[in-house]
């Protein structure tokens, strides 16, 4: 048997044209939708910054204190109207998008009463603390005719689109493993209000890796088991180590997170499939170099953008597109309640020790309950 067969020497491949893959931030026709973004806390100035640089046109910025709002809007958008008063600007009949940054204890409400208002909604992610309020709430933006959507807006990271886009595409055939090790130093949580978020790392940061996993797979994930430790000599409170295995037809997928790399950070995501592979590594979310595989030899694409903060200028530019076109945009509010199920079983799994049925665990809170 030859050495290639025990994989102690692989194929040789020469480098070939990268495909036309259609990844970058979906951008609408217009520039006249009216935007009020409620919630002026640090994340508002991705937002802002990205909207700014969109072209999109905010026209007013809320928040419970007054003087975040007048900072947010002296900085991005000078021309823009603040307020204070959340329900007065919920109810303005010359907003056409909201866009909601709270954290979500405090957010399906709002989210509820601005669909009431006919308001179109992009809702910061995590989007729901329980998948029977999602659904809820997916339930009564299509009844009002109205765009909910997530603010998943790693799904326009440059590296995650374009190999999401690459698999949709059909390059790699069918999918049989999705592989990502992250390693980075997320010790700057220490004393912030995410330190006090015990399962942090695989509720708020993985997110991101389990939403581009559902992108993939949809709803086919059988079990996921889950384990999550803290570092040796870690600063914050949550685990910073954790890793998710998911068993789907056909494939299988595992996903890294070391959240205590102080040296030699990187960033490392494998799908392969059937007709070929797909690769991206980088030291970080914002420098990859994707590399596609496949029988005609590599290609590498030049990509362009960054995930901070284009990704953001993504999730709200294909709310707006879908206003203009009718047509659910990619990260419309019911597809997500795929990536919820998904972060909920794994969760669930990490306090069980046993394996999770996504879609079994309705909610965060069942998710921690232990026994």
């Amino acid at each position: 048997m030859s050495e290639e067969a025990h994989a102690l020497h692989s194929r040789t491949a020469v480098e070939v044209a990268p495909p036309a893959v259609d990844y970058l931030p979906p951008m609408p026709q217009r520039s006249d939708h009216r935007i009020a973004l409620i919630g002026a806390g640090g994340i508002a100035s991705a937002h802002l910054d990205a909207y700014r640089k969109a072209g999109f046109n905010v026209s007013l910025i809320a928040s419970r204190t007054l003087a975040n709002a007048v900072q947010r809007r002296d900085a991005f958008f000078p021309d823009a109207e603040v307020s204070d008063d959340i329900a007065a600007t919920l109810a303005r009949p010359d907003i056409d998008v909201v866009d909601l940054t709270p954290h979500p204890d405090v957010r399906a409400p709002l989210i509820e009463a601005a669909l009431e208002a006919g308001k179109h909604v992009l809702s910061q992610k995590p989007f729901v603390l329980d998948l029977d309020t999602g659904a809820r709430l997916a339930d009564l933006a299509e009844r009002h005719g109205r765009i909910l959507a997530v603010n998943q807006n790693g799904r326009w990271a440059p590296h995650l689109s374009w190999m999401r886009g690459a698999v949709r595409q059909g390059l790699i055939g069918a999918v049989q493993s999705i592989h990502i090790a992250i390693h980075w130093d997320h010790s700057w949580i220490a004393g912030t209000s995410f330190d006090a978020i015990d399962d942090l790392l695989l509720y708020d940061f993985a997110i991101h890796w389990l939403d581009f996993l559902a992108t993939l797979i949809g709803p086919s994930a059988t079990a996921i088991r889950a384990t999550r430790g803290r570092a040796a000599e870690q600063q914050p409170t949550p685990p910073l180590l954790g890793q998710v295995m998911v068993e789907f037809a056909g494939g299988q997928a595992a996903l890294l997170f070391d959240g205590a790399t102080r040296f030699g950070a990187s960033d490392r995501t494998v799908i392969t499939g059937t007709l070929g592979t797909l690769e991206s590594v980088g030291p970080d979310l914002g420098r990859q170099q994707v590399t596609f595989t496949s029988a005609e030899g590599f290609a590498r694409p030049k990509l362009e953008g960054t995930w901070f903060n284009d990704g953001f200028a993504g999730a709200m530019g294909a709310l707006l597109e879908a206003i203009e076109t009718g047509r659910p945009p990619l990260n419309n509010a019911r597809d997500n309640l795929a990536s919820l199920a998904l972060a909920f079983a794994a969760i669930a799994a990490s306090h069980r020790g046993t394996a999770v049925v996504p879609g079994s665990v309705r909610s965060l809170a069942e998710a921690v309950r232990r026994g």
